[in-house]
């Protein structure tokens, strides 16, 4: 798995940041992702002649696939730092990434109010591409996936909401290793445009504690102008003597997201290294 982060800080103390920054930021991306890319005169998507070739429509518009990217964000941020993951394929567009994302922060605004900022940085795989001296893009931004260490003992916690179903329900109680492992696997091969399949392993662990909860989320459509449900299992869960297999998934996870709606901010794990 190739990817690239994308962070994108702005220095605004009275920017009134809400709950779930998620919705606003993909909104206001979207918006100036497609004046940054869109060809056609008419400015639609629909029959348009150049969607196949559009980052724009692979992002937003195209039905029944798996977009490369997603927002990484928490809940309740105090300061506007977010990131923002390419996979794979969509690694080699990321100069019109960094472009829609400086237009969102300098021209398009956040939120009702169009709110936009005077002073932001944006950085590549750690490296700044743009502050108040302007752009300078690295000649090397795309990362391997690799694991270099093993932990066997850990603690996994779940940063945003992790949405997933379970016998055709959305999940609600605290969720086992396998269903866990199972979703990180299934993103990993939809972003590969590999077919779904069971785990080809058997986990090993021991489950020590689990503290989880269901976290009610909503977010307003504009498109469908109605609330959307968002919610899901956040809390933490504790394992020793877990397998190397597991773990590496689990550290996969930390980059691709785990269940649904993760181009949002949703699904957003990380993996502690306990002794």
């Amino acid at each position: 798995m190739n990817y690239v982060e994308v962070n994108f800080r702005a220095y605004d103390k009275h920017y009134p940041l809400v709950t779930f920054m998620g919705s606003a930021l993909r909104g206001a991306f979207g918006y100036s992702l497609k004046r940054v890319v869109c060809v056609n005169p008419s400015f639609t998507c629909r029959d348009c002649f150049a969607k196949d070739s559009c980052l724009y429509y692979d992002f937003f518009e195209k039905i029944n696939s798996y977009h490369n990217y997603r927002f990484d964000i928490k809940l309740d941020q105090k300061e506007f730092d977010f990131n923002f993951f390419l996979f794979d394929s969509a690694c080699d567009r990321l100069p019109y990434i960094i472009s829609a994302i400086h237009k969102m922060l300098k021209e398009t605004g956040l939120g009702r109010d169009r709110r936009t900022f005077e002073k932001f940085t944006i950085s590549v795989s750690g490296k700044t591409v743009f502050d108040e001296n302007g752009f300078s893009m690295p000649k090397e931004f795309i990362r391997s996936f690799e694991v270099s260490q093993y932990h066997p003992n850990i603690k996994l916690e779940f940063i945003t909401p992790f949405r997933t179903k379970k016998d055709n329900r959305l999940l609600k109680t605290s969720p086992s290793l396998e269903l866990i492992l199972t979703s990180i696997q299934n993103r990993a091969n939809q972003l590969k445009n590999k077919k779904i399949k069971k785990l080809d392993f058997t986990p090993t662990y021991d489950a020590v504690s689990s503290h989880t909860y269901f976290k009610e989320l909503t977010r307003l459509s504009n498109r469908q102008k109605t609330k959307m449900q968002f919610g899901g299992i956040m809390g933490e869960i504790e394992y020793k003597n877990i397998d190397k297999k597991s773990y590496e998934l689990l550290k996969l996870g930390e980059i691709i997201g785990i269940g649904k709606q993760c181009v949002f901010g949703l699904g957003k794990i990380k993996v502690v290294d306990k002794k």
